[in-house]
């Protein structure tokens, strides 16, 4: 039986924060389907395609081949537990910096065992040298012309720079 982990997230862009725990969530299942949430409300800095490409061209950089290809990257804008039911998933991952994080998950998990009660939500503790890393500030640095370097994949510090100053 295959265990199939979803990690959901709007990853946009995606962070060395998100390689942590996608990184930790590849020692727990045999595949990680990272889910991008699509919001029509919302207007995201990259496009879905764009985000696909790079989680993937990042997954390469990070964890090679191999490892690279246990992840998946699909699209969803229903429910977290409506997809990870479609999907056969047993686990939803979410990743946690602080308390802070940790309050709202538990809510989120709370919500989320309610409506799936088969999907097991699972917290994963940011390394602390990523545990300061939001995609939100990222984005901001980026858009004020400061370094990104040591907060994104290589192969997203172009792009998000070529983005955010436009």
């Amino acid at each position: 039986m295959t265990r199939i982990a979803l990690y959901p997230g709007s990853f946009d862009p995606v962070t060395n924060g998100h390689l942590d725990i996608l990184d930790q969530s590849l020692a727990l299942a045999d595949k990680v389907v990272v889910a991008i949430g699509i919001h029509p409300g919302k207007a995201p800095l990259f496009s879905f395609e764009e985000r696909v490409k790079l989680i993937h061209q990042a997954a390469q950089g990070a964890f090679g081949s191999k490892e690279a290809n246990r992840i998946e990257v699909i699209s969803f804008s229903n429910l977290v537990v409506d997809i990870a039911a479609d999907l056969g998933a047993a686990y939803l991952v979410r990743g946690l910096r602080d308390g802070t994080d940790l309050d709202y998950e538990m809510q989120m998990a709370g919500m989320n065992g309610t409506l799936g009660p088969r999907i097991k939500t699972v917290f994963l503790p940011a390394s602390p040298s990523v545990r300061h890393i939001t995609a939100t500030l990222v984005r901001q640095i980026a858009k004020m012309g400061g370094d990104i370097t040591a907060f994104v994949p290589p192969c997203v510090v172009s792009p998000l720079r070529e983005r955010a100053s436009a």
